[in-house]
């Protein structure tokens, strides 16, 4: 099967000036002194090809170059070097609403930006009302864009949008807009698409619909081509092996007698590796590095787990039946969960260790430590309860 997409040693550079003249005065009195600039590489040697009915993430943090690299798939940007070669009718969704009319009214603008999408003025006049229902904005075709809100003239731009039959879909975090209902709605018809066997590229940050919707994935880092090739697997490589490492907090946040000393502590990935990104369901060990300058009996190692200002959760070595004998020198305890349960956010932890009374605390990490948990399934909420569903027909 040969690519609709090829995409082949990618380089795009911009000038960013060091001095910025912003008026007509600044601009005729520096005329003779050259202004000084600096190239910035936002994309950096790019290769992959993409097979016709194939759906292909593209992922990374803020600033990776997706969006770049959209824009130039889409030819609204130029590359500084390489090429790209695109074979079929291509759609874009990117900067939705781009031609609106704010005087003009809801229905007016559907057949603008209609018409900016290729579509024809037949077409057009038969599916206007198909696009307001689909956008739900039946109530306010006759009200100017001005007057609507931002969320609903990005609900009327991408109904417009999906009106088109493209070969080729490129898509740029548009099933972010609007509420949960029209979100679904966005869904299916990427799905409907999907089956048609489109050609789609689909950039996000919702990872569990790249994961839903993708079968590979591009992994982008800082401009470079990370990875390409199965979505799970390169979606594993984002998380696990990300470089960002959320920083520990102030360090007002200790206190204690220190006669056992937390001096580190480290949470670890299926891989065994450091890291601060999880994945809910996988395992996770919390590694508790002590240092006790002389023989403490009993002593209690302790976790509490927070979401934004809710305790979610604490345990501690006597709650569970694991107590240590003593403690002297340097070493560590771990605590260990083999499968994940949280769901989806960002979870901050306090670890401590106290006398056997817990009347003395040793030391106390006051909500120092955190992670980031990414879900892999729809379910909703903080805790994913592993349930499942039985359905019995009754005639």
């Amino acid at each position: 099967m040969s690519a609709v997409v090829e995409v082949e040693d990618l380089w795009k550079s911009f000038q960013i000036p060091h001095e910025r003249r912003t008026t007509l005065f600044e601009n005729l009195t520096n005329f003779f002194r050259p202004n000084n600039y600096e190239t910035y590489a936002a994309l950096k040697g790019i290769n992959f090809s993409v097979e016709k009915g194939d759906c292909i993430g593209i992922i990374g943090d803020n600033g990776s170059g997706k969006s770049t690299l959209l824009k130039i798939i889409a030819n609204i940007m130029r590359p500084t070097k390489g090429k790209v070669v695109v074979t079929g009718k291509m759609t874009p969704f990117l900067e939705l609403g781009v031609g609106f009319q704010p005087d003009l009214t809801a229905r007016e603008n559907v057949g603008v930006y209609a018409t900016i999408m290729g579509l024809k003025g037949r077409d057009i006049e038969g599916r206007t009302d198909e696009i307001l229902e689909f956008a739900g904005l039946q109530k306010f075709e006759d009200t100017k864009l001005k007057n609507l809100s931002s969320g609903m003239q990005v609900r009327l731009a991408f109904s417009t949008a999906v009106q088109t039959e493209p070969d080729i879909l490129l898509v740029d975090e548009v099933l972010a807009v609007g509420d949960i209902e029209f979100q679904q709605k966005c869904f299916e018809v990427f799905d409907n698409y999907k089956k048609e066997g489109v050609t789609i590229l689909f950039v996000s940050h919702d990872l569990q619909s790249v994961r839903m919707f993708c079968d590979k994935t591009l992994l982008l880092r800082g401009g470079e081509q990370v990875e390409f090739g199965d979505t799970n697997r390169v979606i594993d490589k984002y998380i696990y092996k990300s470089d960002e490492q959320d920083e520990v907090q102030s360090k007002n946040d200790k206190w204690g007698t220190k006669k056992v000393e937390i001096f580190d502590v480290k949470f670890l990935d299926k891989n065994g590796s450091e890291n601060t990104n999880f994945i809910s369901g996988d395992p996770l060990r919390i590694r508790i590095f002590y240092n006790s300058a002389e023989l403490v009996k009993s002593p209690i190692f302790g976790i509490i787990v927070y979401h934004q200002d809710t305790y979610c959760y604490g345990t501690t070595t006597d709650f569970m039946n694991q107590g240590i004998p003593y403690v002297f020198g340097k070493g560590h305890v771990d605590f260990y969960l083999e499968k994940l349960s949280l769901l989806e956010g960002k979870f901050d932890f306090t670890i401590a260790v106290a006398s056997p009374d817990y009347e003395s605390s040793y030391d106390w990490h006051d909500r120092l430590y955190s992670i980031q948990v990414h879900k892999r399934t729809q379910n909703l909420g903080l805790f994913d309860l592993g349930g499942s569903w039985n359905v019995e027909r009754y005639d």
